[in-house]
């Protein structure tokens, strides 16, 4: 089965996040009425660190299911499997976080089949129900369980978008980059490098960030300022990390590759 999956407790630490508005406070307020919850943001923004951020506070499981266009519903609640000679039902991580009471995090949750996404509804609204067709049985969530959804709204497209009968279902939170000073210490904390270095870098994304050019998908993220950082933490200099981490997987155009070369020699010049 193709599919990346995380099944964890809560660690003994919270992951590192900074919140930016009242993302917390919506996201535990539904997760405490049984609601389930819709992030929608670009990529690398943090939406991942945030759900593992909540699920400590609130002391839950997280299964994570990072999806994509093969994803089958039986991929999700569970199959029949040959195990010693004999036939036995195998629950999908959906199903166990339903039993188990878990926080069950779908993360690009749009790249799976509209047909597989359906078997949420049940789940997503006031039902909190799971049907199992093959096992002729249907599940109730067990308290605590909490269903949530995330996409990137810049890859949508008519062929690849959440039905409004399932957004309708749940709480949006909008996520965004955070603001310069807020990104400075996320990229600090987590790249282990100086605040003035996670300043450059912070700065540089915000030149990219502002570039109007059809050669860029995505503009560069929180993500990619902490894995440049790391490279600078090894040693690396500025430029150097930059271009490797940052400009480097932005674009396979050369032209506009070299045009984000020179801009990482203009904000991070120190002869890479």
């Amino acid at each position: 089965m193709d599919m990346t999956i995380k099944h964890s407790m809560p660690a003994s630490d919270r992951p590192y996040y900074v919140a930016v508005s009242n993302e917390e406070q919506v996201f535990k307020a539904a997760c405490r009425q049984g609601l389930s919850v819709l992030l929608k943001g670009p990529t690398g923004c943090g939406k991942t660190r945030f759900v593992e951020a909540m699920a400590h506070d609130l002391g839950r499981p997280l299964i994570t299911v990072s999806c994509h266009d093969d994803l089958t519903t039986a991929d999700l609640v569970g199959r029949y499997l040959l195990h010693g000679g004999e036939t036995q039902w195998v629950d999908g991580p959906l199903t166990r976080a339903v039993r188990e009471g878990a926080i069950c995090y779908l993360d690009e949750v749009v790249e799976a089949r509209q047909d597989t996404t359906v078997v949420l509804h049940p789940l997503a609204d006031h039902r909190r129900q799971l049907p199992l067709e093959r096992l002729g049985v249907t599940l109730t969530a067990a308290p605590g369980f909490c269903l949530v959804v995330s996409y990137n709204p810049g890859y949508q497209s008519v062929l690849k978008d959440l039905k409004d009968s399932t957004r309708q279902r749940m709480v949006a939170i909008e996520f965004g980059f955070p603001a310069p000073e807020v990104e400075e210490k996320i990229v600090a904390q987590e790249a282990g490098i100086d605040p003035k270095q996670a300043a450059s870098l912070v700065r540089l994304a915000q030149a990219i960030r502002r570039l109007e050019t059809g050669g860029l998908r995505e503009v560069a993220s929180t993500r990619v300022l902490i894995t440049a950082g790391r490279l600078v933490a090894e040693g690396l200099t500025m430029s150097a990390a930059a271009k490797a981490a940052i400009a480097g997987p932005l674009t396979d155009d050369a032209k506009v590759s070299s045009g984000l070369a020179k801009m990482v020699d203009v904000y991070l010049g120190d002869g890479a």
